[in-house]
């Protein structure tokens, strides 16, 4: 175990509270000074498949998970079964003492093929089925063992408190189980009761109570075991650090960037933003005007995408958020939006398809889609953020593209950014402008055209409703007013100056906002959206090792930035792509744009995110000529 830094995973039913106790978790450890790095597994069930939450700490810059925990706490026997073989030599399991009888048939939720792997792995063994069995073989490769009863732990606290009902308040487990952790790493006490009164701010009846059996446990903890390794100290925080969830990244931009519309309907892992945009809908801005965002949840994909476009005619600031089945509905309209001109940021929070898929886990499968989405040809940006950070001000970005180009921009995340809690620099409101591009807040003459033909392609736009700023919108291809027109020379014209537009943003988007360089070697990455942070790690293990690895990541997705790129590959020896889908999308790209071909792949398509001891690993074979030239990553359960 490195010196101040574990990994710490809690696993149980879903529904039982196991994203509350790693939320707990997580805020005690940075207000301790840790840097955080969490993500959260889950099945499509509301209650009772598996979950789990995996939280890396450290005392250093972190953006990733690695392979490997250091303390796993389980309280249900699926925890054991599944995550067991990832505890590291020297880590450690806090498991509840009634599982350890438990055979793999009393588990209901456990499904065959994984069943059947375990089974091959004890037989070989020579183990019984059981939890005891993986136990067993824990043990025997230096894993310690803490069994805790956590029933018995509930019964005594409802004595010691005088209240019957907590002996079958088994989501207090959660916190009981933070609590022993706590106490088995040596860490203050007083940083885990502030975090349960953050989180249960708003029910201080329950923050009181569950203040009362953190502290029973870890009092417990301390008295019965021995401390696990050494005790991890507070360290000296980073300035203007924040623990931030995934999702408040684009929310919070949306708030700094003057969006006041966002429509959506429900659907996984999208929907976090709506619902934090909805929580937060009033709000203070500049000059202590108040502010709100109006938060509709629609019927469906289809009217979510209308209300937006229609609340973009009027010239307000206007956004939806989805993932890939619901961005399938939503292509008919896009392509309104195309014709039209309109203005409007679509954040597409990428799942694992095709279909319904893997519909709560990860993957980075629709750039293609989000490039050709629609039918006809259409102008549109497809713009892609590496991390939390990034995304507060890329949301920025994307509505002044949307603004100043008139068209649809599309911002790429997925479900390892937005299900991630990490800790990252506090976000500025200062460093967001806000370019509304040609607004028109006033027009003199009668004869105004909304869709004029212009030197650069981009036509004054008036909104709804605005004197002398009479237009027409329909579907139908149209002229300089909007009215219906089928003549072909207009329809050149018009199609001509919709797409000179693209040529107008590879000329007036700087090249920092099209891709970010780290550095440039004979061996080099190309990468995009959220592999970025395990990459970064990844290539600061190499570097301690003498080994120079360059990195580019890419961000501006469509119109791709071919001249840019090239010019930055061009003396690159060996192309590495690395991202989370099959077919290696974006080296579909770079391959149709660049003089030259991908040469490695490194890719991971399990639902799953990568971490950096996996590209570390990739890399390493590839930098000593043992590897395959395409790699597919597993980690995970």
């Amino acid at each position: 175990m490195k010196s101040n830094e574990i990994t710490w995973m809690i696993g149980g039913p879903q529904g039982s509270g196991v994203e509350t106790a790693a939320n707990i978790f997580s805020r005690a450890c940075a207000s301790m000074g840790y840097q955080i790095f969490g993500k959260r597994e889950y099945y499509s069930n509301i209650k009772g498949e598996h979950s789990y939450f995996a939280v890396r700490i450290s005392d250093k810059t972190i953006r990733s998970n690695i392979s490997g925990v250091t303390l796993m706490v389980a309280f249900d026997a699926e925890t054991i079964f599944r995550h067991a073989d990832e505890v590291i030599t020297d880590g450690a399991i806090i498991y509840d003492s009634d599982l350890a009888s438990v055979s793999t048939n009393e588990v209901p939720t456990l499904d065959e093929q994984f069943k059947n792997r375990l089974h091959d792995f004890l037989s070989s063994q020579n183990k019984e089925f059981t939890i005891q069995s993986v136990l067993d073989i824990c043990k025997d490769k230096g894993v310690k063992l803490y069994s805790v009863s956590f029933k018995e732990l509930l019964s005594k606290l409802a004595e010691e408190t005088n209240n019957p009902k907590l002996k079958n308040m088994f989501r207090m487990m959660n916190v009981l189980s933070v609590s022993v952790s706590f106490g088995l790493l040596g860490m203050l006490p007083q940083t885990l009761l502030e975090s349960i009164e953050s989180i249960f701010a708003k029910k201080p009846k329950i923050a009181e109570l569950n203040k009362k059996a953190a502290n029973y446990a870890y009092n417990y903890a301390t008295a019965k075991f021995a401390k696990f390794g050494n005790p991890l100290p507070t360290v000296s925080k980073e300035p203007n650090t924040i623990l931030v969830q995934g999702h408040q990244g684009t929310a919070l931009g949306k708030m700094a960037s003057g969006c006041r519309f966002q429509s959506y309907y429900p659907i996984t892992p999208a929907s976090d933003e709506s619902v934090f945009l909805e929580s937060n809908d009033i709000f203070e801005v500049k000059d202590n005007r108040p502010g709100s965002t109006i938060v509709v949840q629609t019927e469906d994909e289809i009217s979510a995408m209308g209300m937006m476009i229609g609340a973009a005619l009027t010239g307000t600031r206007a956004s939806t958020s989805t993932s890939g089945p619901g961005f399938s509905l939503m292509a008919e309209a896009l392509g309104w939006a195309g014709i039209n001109e309109v203005p409007v940021v679509i954040t597409l929070y990428q799942r694992s398809g095709p279909s319904t898929g893997l519909p709560t886990r990860h993957g980075q499968d629709d750039l293609m889609f989000a490039i050709h989405a629609g039918h006809g040809e259409f102008q549109k940006i497809v713009y892609a953020s590496g991390d939390i950070e990034e995304s507060f001000y890329d949301t920025a970005k994307c509505f002044n593209f949307a603004d100043i180009f008139q068209m649809p921009v599309i911002h790429m995340m997925d479900k390892f950014i937005g299900s991630t809690v990490a800790t990252c620099v506090k976000f500025d409101p200062n460093q967001i402008t806000i370019d509304r591009g040609k607004l028109l807040e006033k027009i003199d003459k009668k004869d105004y055209k909304r869709f004029e033909l212009t030197k650069d392609g981009v036509s004054p736009r008036s909104k709804l409703g605005l004197e002398n700023g009479i237009f027409w919108n329909t579907g139908d291809e149209s002229d300089e007013q909007g009215h219906v027109s089928e003549d072909p020379v207009n329809r050149i014209e018009m199609m001509d100056k919709r797409a000179s537009k693209l040529e107008l943003i590879l000329k007036t988007v700087p090249d920092s906002d099209k891709a970010t360089n780290f550095g440039l070697a004979d061996f080099c990455i190309v990468s995009w959206g959220s592999p970025k942070g395990p990459i970064l790690d990844a290539l600061d293990m190499l570097k301690n090792e003498g080994h120079k690895v360059g990195f580019i990541q890419l961000k501006l997705l469509h119109p791709f930035p071919t001249d840019y790129i090239n010019s930055m590959l061009k003396d690159v020896k060996t192309i590495i792509d690395i991202e989370a889908n099959q077919t290696g999308q974006l080296g579909m790209l770079l391959n149709t744009y660049l003089d030259r071909k991908i040469d490695y792949y490194v890719l991971k398509y399990t639902g799953r995110p990568m971490t950096s001891t996996e590209i570390y690993d990739s890399l390493k074979k590839i930098l000593e000529n043992k590897a395959e030239k395409r790699q597919v990553l597993t980690y995970g359960a």
